[in-house]
């Protein structure tokens, strides 16, 4: 009896989704209406603070100002070791760790309000297909939305800045590296469209971690995969490096913060060869390489003029990418 009463308890009440808060959530300080969209997609590695900060100065549309306002960060497993660093920035009022693990949590309306009433959401690293599988057509897909609709900012690293783009990479099957990438562009990778629609963020697809685990030659074959299957006809694949941040504001204008680099690797044309089982041939990359203050223009990228070519030859790159 004692055991068909605990199970029947735990089926009753589920636990929530665990919460980490310093302090409590205080959302009457700022208007409906804030001074975003922005967004932040980090590198992984070392965070970049001036990154994180210039979200909350932009948001709040000023710095040094008495404006405040609550960030929430969501992770799908870990701790709050975020929360102290963020709320010893300038501007910051609150700091909730979110850690929502599964779909069920996702729809909790608890949960779904906090997002709502914050201003600055962050998704930490971690891994992009739980990201997908647990949040896609939830209430927290919404509430992220809706942080957006009003005029707030967005950002992420790793698998959180992945998740941001057009097109994401789901990782839910094996590693996929450029070398196994770039020789079979179809095995064990699935690009998933239908999660954020950001703007001035259209046909674009994130990678990170990207010189560091020498990414370029699957970000390329992500961008070749995208115009053969017929979802565009143009795609713009971004590569960040560790211990850095790509910034973009409300005109999409993308800007680079941090130690090392962004690249932009646009394809305009369909590949010549992308088949299954087949080595990858693709002309003619566009790639522009930014480091720390360089500026990227999302919104009209006709004027980024200054890029140089690449090519892979059945598989094999050209020449160095980076």
């Amino acid at each position: 009896m004692v055991l068909l009463l605990i199970v029947a308890i735990v089926l009753v009440f589920r636990p929530q989704a665990k919460s980490y808060s310093y302090p409590e959530n205080n959302s009457a300080h700022l208007s409906l209406q804030q001074a975003g969209p922005v967004y932040n997609f980090g590198g992984g590695g070392l965070d970049v603070d001036e990154g994180i900060q210039w979200m909350i100065n932009q948001v709040r549309g000023c710095s040094s100002c008495s404006d405040r306002v609550d960030v929430i960060v969501i992770r799908h497993s870990g701790t709050d070791a975020y929360n102290q660093a963020i709320l010893a920035m300038d501007g910051v009022d609150s700091v909730k760790t979110l850690i929502i693990a599964d779909r069920e949590d996702a729809k909790e309306e608890n949960v779904v309000e906090q997002i709502e009433n914050a201003e600055v959401i962050f998704f930490a690293g971690g891994d992009q297909c739980q990201y997908l599988r647990n949040y896609r057509n939830t209430g927290v897909d919404r509430a992220v939305k809706s942080v957006i609709a009003r005029g707030g900012a967005i950002g992420g690293t790793s698998a959180g800045a992945m998740i941001q783009s057009n097109f994401v990479f789901n990782a839910c099957s094996e590693t996929v590296t450029s070398k196994t990438a770039l020789k079979n562009p179809y095995k064990d990778i699935t690009l998933s469209q239908d999660f954020f629609h950001w703007e001035n963020l259209q046909d674009t697809i994130i990678d990170t971690h990207f010189s560091e685990r020498n990414r370029m030659g699957r970000l390329m074959t992500f961008v070749a995969r995208l115009l053969r299957d017929g979802i565009s006809s143009e795609v713009l694949g971004i590569g960040i490096d560790e211990n850095t941040s790509l910034i973009v504001d409300q005109n999409g204008l993308a800007k680079v913060v941090g130690d090392k680099f962004v690249y932009f690797v646009l394809g305009d044309h369909l590949p010549e060869e992308c088949e299954p089982q087949t080595p990858l041939t693709f002309s003619r990359f566009k790639i522009w390489k930014k480091g720390n203050g360089e500026t990227f223009d999302l919104s009209n990228r006709v004027l980024n003029d200054d890029y140089y070519e690449v090519s892979v030859e059945n598989g094999e790159i050209d020449s160095n990418p980076y």
